[in-house]
Formats: structure tokens, sequence, C-alpha cells
């Protein structure tokens, strides 16, 4: 390929909206251009990086037994009502209406529509075990799609579906998912791990994420690992043993203490002079439209994920303070947030397991300005029927495996695997005839990869201040080779004998033929990230010219002779390795 045949535009300064460094690249260099809120076009150099992707995932889903289908973007609603997801979704589902009143949606994802397919047409366990998959769009219409490609409203995705008889066979497939996921992001040169997640919308027993490790800002989630064993968990999703902490304020009276316009943890500790740990700290949200009280230790956090979880609701928010009062009147009392507490307020209650071990503690008593100190479960109070697991983990806490401390780091998920089981055959009477002809439910599981997110994260890992440092695998070329001056014949003639050659030799390379300034192809060369550069310049007249490795900074001479055998070895040393920084 010819630069000046290249279809891409460079451009030298950060468009305002872009936020996250992968989208204020992929702008910059070329690579997409906006058509409306979370809504890309793939430029060129953009659908070679997909395509790329795509293709280690085919082969390495195909290695694995899967067969690629196709299946419709525009999916009806009756489907998404026997699956009881139609409500459920949320916002996020993009809704339509055809002219004959037909009410669908614009895919997010596909179980509905694959399971239809397995229901009509897999009859017996002779048939399975069947893993399908497809490379395909699909829209999500998110709130606030402003990170580029990491949260777009229309994104590519390959997503699978495997069908089991029974919980072995569902086991089975779910570890060769795992062998695929390490193979293919291993290929795409990514530094990935697998951590336990939240089922979200998807639902089923269990769900781990493949997420790209960052070590930076730049991620979107939290990841807690363990220091000692292989236990990693995606913040919302994250089990712990807590450290030591106070949780006997000492109060050996039970009474109401004043506590005048002392409203927050860190003031009620301040005042007390006791640690948060000793106090129980009362929240009210919004749980599918009703108020419900969350108790948890003063220096936690709820984990909102965990909460929805445990009450197996749809939506969820924190009340405001107009709610609080609302609720506490209609109780008959006449408080705001910060004096608010379980006793004498007619509502559902969840407890974190936090609180089990709290004596003497200090607690709201819904009476402005003042808190009940010395309080015990099971005397003053009485413990919430609904205990569970609803707090964040945090850096430092144990790890419940292993005992090990839980360190944190930043990461972006590019993959899911989900355990379904019956989730949806079940609803869908999606069924098969077993060994004793006995007609039962497909054990299912799901896959997904995020293709378009994928070549986010890995500018999100790498890049520099120059601009993005491809891994060869998925680069959209492998080399780029400049004359310094293409007025000169003797720069010119060698730069395109070794681009002829190189592409002989099937290395993917560019040309940068146009008539510009050192500074300015230099400049684009590392803005685009071609892994490797070649430049025929002023060393020629030492019969030498330059390589430039991009993912390190490395800069060398060799021989003009020996530049295509040196720049074949490069690539081909790098083309299916992760690549280290």
């Amino acid at each position: 390929m010819r630069m000046t045949n290249l279809f891409f535009t460079t451009l030298r300064e950060t468009p305002a909206d872009a936020e996250v460094i992968s989208h204020q690249l992929m702008v910059r260099a070329g690579y997409i251009r906006k058509l409306t809120s979370g809504i890309y076009t793939y430029l060129p150099l953009m659908w070679r990086v997909i395509r790329k992707i795509s293709d280690i995932i085919r082969e390495e889903m195909d290695r694995k037994g899967a067969q690629e289908i196709l299946m419709p973007i525009l999916q009806p609603e009756e489907l998404w009502q026997e699956s009881g997801r139609w409500d459920a979704y949320g916002k996020e589902l993009m809704r339509l209406e055809d002219r004959h009143g037909r009410k669908g949606a614009l895919g997010p994802t596909h179980e509905e529509i694959i399971t239809a397919l397995a229901r009509d047409e897999i009859r017996s366990y002779r048939q399975l075990p069947v893993n399908l998959y497809q490379i395909q769009d699909k829209f999500r219409d998110e709130i606030r799609p402003r990170f580029g490609l990491l949260r777009g409203r229309e994104f590519l995705m390959k997503d699978a579906y495997s069908f089991d008889a029974d919980e072995a066979g569902l086991e089975a497939s779910y570890q060769k998912m795992i062998e695929a996921y390490t193979n293919i992001f291993n290929r795409c040169g990514l530094e990935t791990r697998m951590v336990r997640s939240d089922t979200g919308a998807i639902g089923g027993s269990a769900s781990h994420e493949f997420m790209v490790l960052t070590r930076t800002a730049s991620g979107e989630n939290d990841v807690l690992y363990c220091d000692s064993c292989s236990y990693a968990a995606n913040s919302n999703r994250a089990e712990s043993c807590l450290p030591f902490a106070q949780v006997d304020s000492g109060f050996l009276e039970v009474k109401e203490s004043d506590t005048p316009g002392v409203k927050t943890i860190e003031e009620l500790a301040d005042f007390f002079k006791i640690e948060p740990s000793a106090i129980c700290k009362t929240l009210v949200y919004i749980v599918d439209n009703k108020p419900v009280m969350a108790l948890i230790r003063g220096d936690r956090a709820v984990e909102e994920i965990k909460l929805k979880n445990a009450l197996g609701a749809n939506d969820i928010r924190i009340a405001n303070n107009a709610e609080i009062e609302e609720l506490t009147q209609k109780s008959g009392f006449d408080t705001q947030a910060g004096f608010i507490g379980p006793a004498g307020i007619n509502v559902r209650v969840v407890g974190d397991e936090s609180i089990r071990d709290l004596k003497n503690f200090v607690i709201g008593i819904n009476k402005t300005d003042k808190h009940l100190t010395g309080a015990n479960w099971g005397k003053e109070l009485r413990l919430p029927e609904k205990i569970a697991d609803i707090r964040l983990a945090f850096a430092g806490d144990f790890c419940p495996e292993c005992g090990g401390k839980f360190e944190i780091t930043r990461g972006i998920e590019v993959g899911n695997i989900f355990k379904l089981g019956i989730r949806y055959s079940e609803k869908m009477q999606a069924t098969f005839t077993d060994e004793d002809g006995q007609e039962k439910p497909f054990i299912m599981g799901c896959y997904g990869i995020g293709i378009t997110r994928t070549a986010a994260a890995a500018i999100e890992r790498y890049h520099d201040k120059d601009g993005i440092q491809w891994p060869m695998s998925i680069a959209p070329y492998h080399v780029i080779v400049i004359p310094v001056n293409v007025k000169d014949e003797m720069q010119m003639m060698t730069a395109e004998k070794i681009y002829k050659e190189l592409c002989e030799k099937n290395i993917e390379t560019v040309i940068d033929d146009r008539d510009e300034r050192p500074g300015v192809k230099f400049k684009d060369a590392d803005l685009i990230g071609f892994p490797i550069r070649i430049t025929a310049g002023k060393t020629l007249s030492e019969g030498m010219v330059e390589i430039k490795i991009r993912s390190t900074g490395e800069m060398f001479k060799v021989p003009v002779q020996e530049a295509v055998a040196k720049a074949v070895e490069l690539v081909n040393s790098n083309h299916y390795t992760r690549m280290n920084f």
C-alpha cells in the first residue's frame, strides 16, 4: 500500500469529545470517524485491525470444534417475552416497531435467537454437544457512550453458544472456551487475566471476564487479585475476608446520645472518638421503585450490583433526600439523611455480613441530631432477616480461598463467558430427548468477545506520547518504508526495492511516497503505530538504512542488502507473541 493511495487523515489536535486515550488516538491516527453519539465508521486502517482480530478468533474457535453461523440483527419481541427479558433488560435494549405494529429490538446479544434455533433443529442427545458462534454488529443504547470503541452503541462482537446434555458437558465446553480465549488474547499480544464476574442481564449460575490489565488509570474496572493464589474477580463480584478492625465501640450503656449536626460516618467517628468500623451505617435505596434499607459496617461501602443480586432486583439506585424524608414520615418520624436507622421503619432491610460482629455499636434511630450508642443485635435491635455479602472488596482484604492479601489493578473487559444452564432453554421450552427417551432442557453456555473493544484495549495497553504501539499480530501493516526525500532518486529507488521485496515475501508493508517533510512522515508513522519503520535517508551514503522498532524505540542501521531479511525476521519473531514493555 502506498500512503498516497491510503484513505486516512491524521490530526495533530486531540478531539474535544475523546476522553480515553484509545478514542483520542484512533481519531487522530485516522482509524475511525464519529457518525453520531457512540456510533463510528471504521476506516481502512481500523478495518484491517478488526479483520485480523476476527481471523484469530475464527481460527481458535474452529480449532475447538465451534461452527460459525450468522443470525439476524432484528429480533422479534415474542422471543424476548418468552425468556422474560423484554422488560428486565432495561433501557439499553434498542426497541423498535415496524409498519404493522410488530415490536422488536436490535440485538444486543443473541441468547433468545440461538435458543429458538436449537429448539427447532436439535431433537436428540446424539446431536450434542454443539457450539455455534457468529461475528456480528451488536446494539446497546448506552446512557453515556463516551469512551469511543470501549463503550459504543454499535459494536462488533463474537458471540458463541454451547448446548450440552448435562452439567459435565457444559463444564467441558466451558473449559474449551477458556482455552480458546487464552489462545486468542495471547495471539493478539494482550496480557489478560480471567476474573470472576457478575452474570448481569445475561443470567446464569457463573461467569468470568477476560480483562486486559492496564495498570494505569485508563482501565474501566477495578480488578482485585490475590497475591498468593489464582483468585481474581471484578470489583462488583469479588468476595473477601475482612482484616482486623474495631467492632466494639466500648459503649457499655444503651442510650440515645445527642449528635447535633453530626451526620456522616467520619463525623460520628470523630465525635465519639471511635473507629468507623464500630458504627452501623444505614443507606436507603430505591429497588424496583420500592425503598429498601441496607445496613453495613461504617468503614465499608455497599456494592450496588451485589445488593441488586441479593434482592433479585432489576433496577437499583440510591434514594435522594426527599425520598428518605418521605419514607421516615410514613413511619411516624420526622428526620433526615444522616440520622436514619431500621428500627420502626416499615421497609425491607438487608444487612451485609460485616454487621454480624458489631457490639455496643452506634446507629441512627430516626431522630434528628440523635444516635443510639451501645446497641447490640438481639437486644435493642433485631438482626435483619436477609444477610448477604453486599460490600465492595478493597485492596488489603483477605482472599476467601487461601487467606492471601488482595491487590488491585485496572482492567478492561474484552471477553466474557457464562454458564447459562437452563436459564433460557427451560423458559423457552427448548428440549431434547435423552438416552432414556425423556425430554430435557438444553444445558447452555454463552461466550462473548468484544472485537472492537479488543482493538481499543490494545491501544489503552500499548501506547506512548507519540501514538499507538500495536502488537505485531493485529497491526494494520507490519512495516512502513520511508524515503526521507521522494525527489532523491537513490532514496526512492532503495525504498521502492525494499517495499517490493517485502510485499513479495507477504510482509504487509506501506511505503510513504508522499512529498512531505520528514518530520511529518515520522510523526504519522509513530501515531499510526507501524511496528517496524525502515528509513532510506542520509545513511544511504554509507550503504545503510535505518530500522526503528516502534514498541521499544530501538533504532539501528543495517546494510541495504540486509534490510528485507532483518524486517522479515523481526515480523516473524513477534507475529504471535505478546509484546513486552
